[in-house]
């Protein structure tokens, strides 16, 4: 049962707003699966719970937060007041931000052996942001190779298993690239059979996130010899550091609609292949 609470100021913070030019917040049914954001505390969540008082959110970090049902939420950078649904349709399942039924109230697993091994902080940053709650209910933990020059050394240094399965993926695995010819070397590595090195064709996971998301047609062209995040921003005019660029990428991500087919693929393949039955 979702809490509900009295707030004599009202929460819908637009429609209270001095300011002339206000945006009136539209009526929208609540479902389970709904991503709002709530405006007073910055809180947002998919939608898990609700009944005819309020609404319960959970986030990516899987932390629950209950709101009363009307104004005061966003959806889409546009003002919502969640009502009760006009039907009395069963709930649907819950859905976590990868779109698989959520598992709520489940207590962490102990982490498998297995593995899944992303190039660097970003990459890692996006999976958990639409996979962290799938890969909390499978145990499986994800880390940063901090490039992958040395990706031959560091699986041997995992030593693959049949219980112990490693997942790779990579930036950038086109056909002549440097990230091909180390995988390469991998599949042609004792234990390989245990080891599945997979990879988007883009210079950048950025790149994964649909420009749409961001607001954006295409992602700009950035040319050889340029860094690529650098000219990115640049050729945007966002005047910020690529760090902040990153987290306003990131912060436009709320599910897995959000990414682009040939990252969203690889990354369900690799989870997949280590949660298969046998590795733990």
């Amino acid at each position: 049962m979702v809490s509900s609470f009295s707030d004599r100021y009202g929460r819908d913070v637009l429609t209270n707003s001095p300011h002339p030019k206000r945006r009136a917040s539209t009526e929208q049914p609540v479902e389970i699966g709904l991503v709002v954001e709530d405006v007073q505390t910055g809180f947002c969540g998919a939608v898990v719970d609700y009944d005819k008082h309020g609404v319960t959110l959970e986030d990516r970090h899987g932390k629950v937060r209950s709101f009363p049902l009307g104004p005061g939420f966003w959806i889409d950078g546009k003002p919502v007041a969640l009502v009760r649904p006009t039907t009395t349709a069963a709930k649907k399942p819950a859905r976590s931000a990868s779109g698989s039924i959520a598992v709520l109230d489940h207590r962490a697993r102990t982490a498998r052996e297995s593995r899944i091994y992303v190039e660097g902080k970003h990459d890692a940053q996006l999976v958990e942001k639409v996979w962290g709650h799938d890969l909390r209910v499978e145990g499986v933990v994800v880390e940063e190779l901090g490039g992958a020059d040395d990706l031959a050394a560091i699986v041997a240094d995992f030593a693959p298993a049949p219980h112990r399965r490693l997942g790779v993926m990579l930036d950038h695995l086109v056909t002549g690239s440097k990230e091909t010819r180390l995988a390469q070397q991998v599949a042609d590595a004792p234990g390989a059979e245990h080891v599945l090195v997979l990879g988007h064709p883009y210079v950048d996971v950025w790149q994964a996130v649909r420009p749409s998301a961001v607001g954006l047609t295409a992602w700009p062209d950035v040319p050889k010899g340029v860094p690529w995040k650098e000219g990115v921003v640049e050729r945007l005019g966002w005047n910020v550091e690529t760090w902040e660029a990153w987290e306003r990428i990131l912060g436009c991500v709320r599910t897995y609609a959000d990414l682009e087919p040939a990252f969203l693929g690889r990354v369900e393949e690799l989870i997949d292949f280590v949660t298969a039955p046998g590795s733990q």
